[in-house]
């Protein structure tokens, strides 16, 4: 039981050998593209999709937007708006109560008339947050009249694919860089809370990010997700836009201004108050929204809007923010859905079954990735992990094609190759103590006893061919029984099992002409185990065993008879004379088809021939080919 247990188990790594270094080349081929960022752009698509996938969500009542549109500017007969209306709609918007208000239009150049009015008013709001741009292509200052708290930066950074997905908190103050500068949002933010009475604390995980009520920002950095080299300077955090094609309630400048609001809309909220027209070139790219009325494009007043929403929910709605695993954790989670396509194609074995199982465990591969995403923010490698299955998946199964393939030609030749060995086993044992019989039977020349000796032997011999060849089929060893009982080992040499095969044959006593025969020589030279496999070596000791039958059935009168196994000129000859009356018929019985048969498997040459005066010649020649690793 051990030893079966045992080649189980070498076969099992003989197979997982073959299957699995494909796969790992190509799991390991994955990870070095990921590492070097040739699938950002996969993974990225993949976010936007399942970000866009996620249930509808309700609108977010803290924030308001207060747009600028064409109809606006008509209005107002002029562009940009003049700094007077800014102003009224500034000093409008503060009879309402909101807790801040941010002013997204660059105001660091007055539009007369009413500069100095608007000036006036930023300086005595306190609730109002102005703009700024630090960044190329062309830094933008503040309004003069604003102090450097009630500022915020506006500068968004794009991915390589052109799309918006990252935000930039807070940074370092490129002319200074002791200074740190805000964004938008984040005074936005810091404004409502201070009014909560909840204070903005300094990561304890990470020094360099923020945290509220001990919810510590995810910060963005060269090993996030799937970005890689990005500068991770400052504090960029991932965007969970909220999902829905109107996010927040928008409100109309000449509603503002014709009083045509219900002040509980504004009491209390955060106002964004800026333009909402395509040729103020303010417009950002997503591909993480359902239904945007622009395709796949976002106002800028918008923009910062579901930045500002994503931190509020987070810290009172316990909304997730948007993190990633680290390094290892992602590098074992693609390993895990590696291996599992050779798993599913080692169990399996089918390549339908195959395809099938690696299909379905696509889907739970993409449903833990959404689920993830969805319910706790966790930004998985989906991607990555979709190709190593998928490749792996179809390399496996066209390797499982093969293999099935494979196995139903060796299961043939298995079948014949039992077929041909029992015939083989049966012929030169029962049915020779079968034919003994007969014939004495037709000449009525033996005795009852004897003859009832002789099939007795036969039911033995029989059994003992059937004990056999059941034991053969489940025995892990290789071995050979002839028709003489004799068992051989097939691990030995050929030259040593030869001498065996012939002595064995010679001794039986169901051949009379082997009673007549008074020389008997033999000379079996030796041959590398290398350039035979145990298959060949059955045959070749079966041949021998037929060749001396025959001698023993057909060569009455013989005196002699020689076996010889001569190898030279790279050709390996053996041969049986016998000087015996010769061949009498010239059918082609099943012990010359085998042999033929024999000779096509080892490329070689059978011949069959009598000799002069008397005698027949059985021989099989053949040439040694490569080496055979068995």
């Amino acid at each position: 039981m051990s030893r079966r247990i045992w080649n189980r188990i070498r076969k099992e790594l003989r197979l997982w050998s073959v299957a699995a270094p494909p796969g790992i080349m190509i799991l390991l081929l994955v990870v070095f593209i990921r590492l070097v960022g040739g699938m950002q752009s996969w993974e990225w698509m993949l976010l936007d999709t399942m970000l866009r996938l996620r249930p509808i969500e309700s609108v977010d009542e803290r924030v308001v937007i207060v747009g600028i549109d064409e109809e606006d500017i008509a209005l107002a007969k002029q562009y940009p708006v003049p700094d007077q209306k800014i102003a009224e709609l500034l000093t409008k918007l503060e009879t309402y109560q909101p807790l801040a208000i941010g002013l997204d239009i660059f105001k660091n150049v007055p539009v007369e008339p009413g500069g100095a009015q608007l000036a006036q008013v930023l300086q005595n709001n306190s609730h109002i947050i102005g703009i700024e741009k630090l960044f190329r292509p062309e830094p933008v200052p503040p309004p003069q009249s604003l102090p450097k708290e009630r500022v915020g930066f506006v500068d968004i950074i794009n991915d390589e694919d052109s799309k918006n997905r990252r935000y930039l908190l807070f940074t370092s103050n490129p002319q200074n860089i002791n200074e740190d500068k805000y964004s938008l949002a984040l005074r936005l933010v810091m404004q409502y809370l201070q009014a909560k009475k909840i204070e903005l604390e300094t990561g304890t995980n990470d020094g360099n990010t923020i945290m509220i009520r001990g919810r510590e920002f995810p910060r963005i950095n060269s090993t996030f997700g799937a970005y890689t080299g990005i500068n991770d300077k400052g504090l960029s955090i991932l965007i969970n836009f909220r999902n829905t094609a109107q996010a927040f309630r928008v409100v109309k400048m000449r509603d503002v201004m014709n009083n045509n609001v219900d002040p509980k809309l504004l009491r209390d909220r955060i106002i964004l108050l800026g333009n909402r027209i395509m040729s103020a070139s303010d417009i950002f790219y997503t591909s993480a929204l359902p239904n945007l009325k622009l395709s796949g494009q976002i106002y800028g007043i918008d923009y910062h809007a579901h930045v500002v929403s994503q931190i509020l929910s987070h810290v009172e709605d316990n909304r997730p923010m948007l993190h990633s695993w680290s390094n290892i954790a992602e590098d074992i989670w693609i390993f895990v859905w590696g291996f599992l396509p050779i798993v599913i194609g080692r169990l399996t074995q089918s390549v339908w079954q195959n395809l099938l199982g690696v299909g379905v465990a696509g889907v739970c591969l993409f449903g833990c990735g959404y689920l993830l995403l969805w319910v706790w923010g966790v930004w998985i490698p989906v991607a990555p992990s979709l190709l190593v299955l998928a490749a792996n998946g179809v390399g496996l199964s066209a390797f499982a094609f093969y293999q099935h393939d494979k196995f139903l030609r060796s299961q043939i030749q298995e079948r014949q190759n039992t077929i041909k060995y029992a015939f083989d086993v049966i012929h030169n044992g029962p049915l020779q103590t079968l034919a003994y019989g007969l014939k004495h039977m037709r000449a009525q020349d033996i005795a009852y006893e004897q003859l009832l000796k002789q099939f007795e032997k036969l039911d033995l011999e029989i059994r003992e061919v059937g004990d056999f060849l059941r034991r053969d089929a489940l025995s892990t060893e290789e071995s050979l029984r002839i028709g003489s009982g004799l068992i051989l080992e097939l691990n030995r040499p050929l030259h040593d099992l030869l001498y065996e095969v012939y002595s064995s044959t010679l001794e039986r006593k169901d051949f009379e002409n082997f009673k007549t025969i008074r020389v008997k020589t033999r000379n079996f030279e030796p041959i590398h185990d290398k350039y035979l496999s145990k298959e060949d070596k059955r045959g070749i000791c079966l041949f021998l065993e037929e060749a001396l039958c025959n001698v023993g059935k057909h060569a009455h009168g013989a005196k002699r008879v020689e076996a010889s196994g001569i190898y030279g000129a790279n050709i390996y000859k053996l041969c049986v004379k016998d000087n015996g009356l010769g061949i009498t018929s010239n059918v082609e019985n099943k012990g010359t088809k085998h042999s033929k048969s024999l000779a096509k498997q080892l490329k070689g040459e059978f011949r069959r021939e009598a000799l002069v005066p008397r005698g027949t010649i059985c021989e099989l020649s053949w040439k040694p080919k490569q080496e055979l690793w068995f």
